[in-house]
Parts: C-alpha cells; sequence; structure tokens
C-alpha cells in the first residue's frame, strides 16, 4: 500500500504534471484505507449509522463506563490513563475482528452496529482523554 501510495503522490504532484486535488483525493483515500472503521464505512458506500440501532442496554453501558473512567482518571493519574488506553486498545481492536469476520460472512447490517458500537467507544475516549485514543480518527 505504501509503494502504491508514493507513486500516485509523485504521480498527482504538481511538479510532476499532476494537479493538487488528484495529490488531496489520494491523501484522503490512504488516510481511508489506513483507519479500519473509516475503511469498513467506505466498504458499505453510506454512514455506519444508517439502519442500524444499537443493542439494549449499550448506551446504558457506555454511560457507566463514562462514570468509572472519569473517576479513575481522576484518582489514579498517569496508572489509570494507562490502564484505560489498554483497555481502549483492546476493545478496539474486539470491533475490527468482529466487523472484519461479518464482512466475510456479508452480514452488512450486522457490520452497521458494529461500527455504531465502535464509534461509541472512540468518542467516549476522546472526550475522556484525547491522548488515549486507541484508533485513526473517526468520521
Amino acid at each position: 500500500m505504501r509503494r502504491a501510495y508514493l507513486r500516485a503522490v509523485a504521480e498527482a504532484h504538481p511538479d510532476a504534471g499532476g494537479e493538487d486535488e488528484g495529490a488531496s483525493a489520494i491523501n484522503e483515500a490512504r488516510e481511508v484505507l489506513a483507519d479500519p472503521m473509516r475503511r469498513a464505512r467506505a466498504l458499505l458506500g453510506e454512514s455506519a449509522e444508517a439502519h442500524a440501532a444499537l443493542p439494549s442496554g449499550f448506551l446504558a453501558e457506555m454511560l457507566d463506563l463514562r462514570e468509572r473512567i472519569e473517576e479513575e482518571l481522576a484518582a489514579g493519574g498517569d496508572a489509570a490513563r494507562a490502564r484505560w488506553r489498554e483497555w481502549a486498545r483492546g476493545r478496539e481492536a474486539e470491533h475490527e475482528a468482529r466487523v472484519a469476520a461479518m464482512f466475510r460472512a456479508g452480514d452488512e447490517g450486522a457490520v452497521r452496529g458494529e461500527l455504531n458500537q465502535w464509534r461509541y467507544v472512540r468518542r467516549l475516549m476522546d472526550r475522556l482523554d484525547p491522548a488515549a485514543r486507541a484508533g485513526g480518527p473517526e468520521s
């Protein structure tokens, strides 16, 4: 992927006769491909939120989790922050693995629901501790 990206950017560069818009589109495509959540949403061809509900109790779980994280970060400093970074990395890896399996099974409806849960986890961590982000940018 890296070689293809570098080749495409070099060809699209204005000094090589390309246009700025082409280079920008290539950079955007690279960012989408590099982020598993954004890549999955691009494969679906629409927003992940479309046609997908969250499991019963999920929002309550996220609210409880947020309160717990806030308390631990206030009391535990760097040690708590490190624990929650690890938790976020693990949770994102779980979502990524489930999304991959759902794509292989052809279950796009389940992918959408899983992406919605994954999005909540990312947003929770971003709001509480931007430095603890476990994944790439969410859009």
